[in-house]
């Protein structure tokens, strides 16, 4: 349900918002692997602190739309950090 006075998110808002709390859910996930073995720590603190100032940022220019164009970009962004974090590791097992 939504608060009174907010209006209601379309499919495609709540998909790309989804996409985004997915993919800092995983960052989340990488910085707590990343503190316990020590390992890639650098890059897990900067994708964590790169989300947040990025969704932030794109929130406030997109006025709150999560379908906007710059939001799009900036999930698209990460999913691209992820797929460079998976050929990294990808990398290190052969």
């Amino acid at each position: 349900m939504s608060e009174p006075g907010l209006p209601a998110l379309s499919g495609q808002q709540k998909l790309w918002a989804f996409s985004a709390a997915a993919l800092f859910l995983l960052a989340i996930g990488f910085l707590g692997f990343a503190l316990n073995t020590g390992v890639m720590v650098i890059f897990a603190v900067g994708w964590v602190g790169l989300q947040i100032f990025g969704y932030v940022g794109a929130l406030k220019a997109a006025k709150g739309d999560f379908a906007h164009p710059l939001f799009k970009t900036q999930v698209m962004l990460h999913v691209m950090a992820l797929g460079l974090l998976a050929a990294v590791i990808i990398r290190a097992f052969k």
